[in-house]
């Protein structure tokens, strides 16, 4: 196999539209842009979602929803990932910061953890907030939930 013997597979490609060669081609004199116009000249560009004056879909389409401004989203993480982190790094009081450096989220993110798996290490955990039953998980195995200013 060499690089000139290359070829795309039959039926893969199609020949262009020749557009503006006359008569004979098929596409007429205003070669498929119409009648008179701004779309019918050279150098034409709409607005997105222009229709001609017709009213666009987007303005057809009828308001919905509402976005909170005051939302806060936290990442989660669950009580056995933070026993896993601590068991990695060999810390018996995991922070924000160490649960950020294990990939569980980036620096401008609030941290939840939730009380989804087991825990049995008694740790000292610090994060933005907990779920009910991980503040119960943590403190059954002995250790404490702290809220990280």
């Amino acid at each position: 196999m060499k690089l000139e013997n290359l070829a795309p597979a039959k039926g893969a490609t199609k020949a262009s539209k020749r557009i503006g060669r006359g008569e004979g081609s098929g596409r007429g004199g205003t070669s498929t842009r119409g009648m008179n116009g701004a779309g019918q000249r050279s150098g034409y560009a709409h607005k997105i979602g222009f229709e001609g004056g017709q009213m666009p879909l987007q303005r057809r389409m009828p308001k919905f929803g509402f976005k909170n401004p005051t939302r806060v989203e936290f990442k989660a993480v669950n009580v056995s990932m933070i026993e896993k982190i601590a068991a990695k790094f060999n810390l018996t009081e995991v922070g924000v910061d160490d649960i950020k450096a294990a990939g569980f989220g980036s620096k401008n993110d609030l941290i939840k953890v939730l009380g989804n798996g087991e825990i049995k290490a008694a740790l000292t955990i610090k994060a933005d907030a907990f779920s009910k039953s991980a503040i119960a998980k943590i403190e059954a195995a002995g250790g404490k939930a702290v809220v990280a200013e």
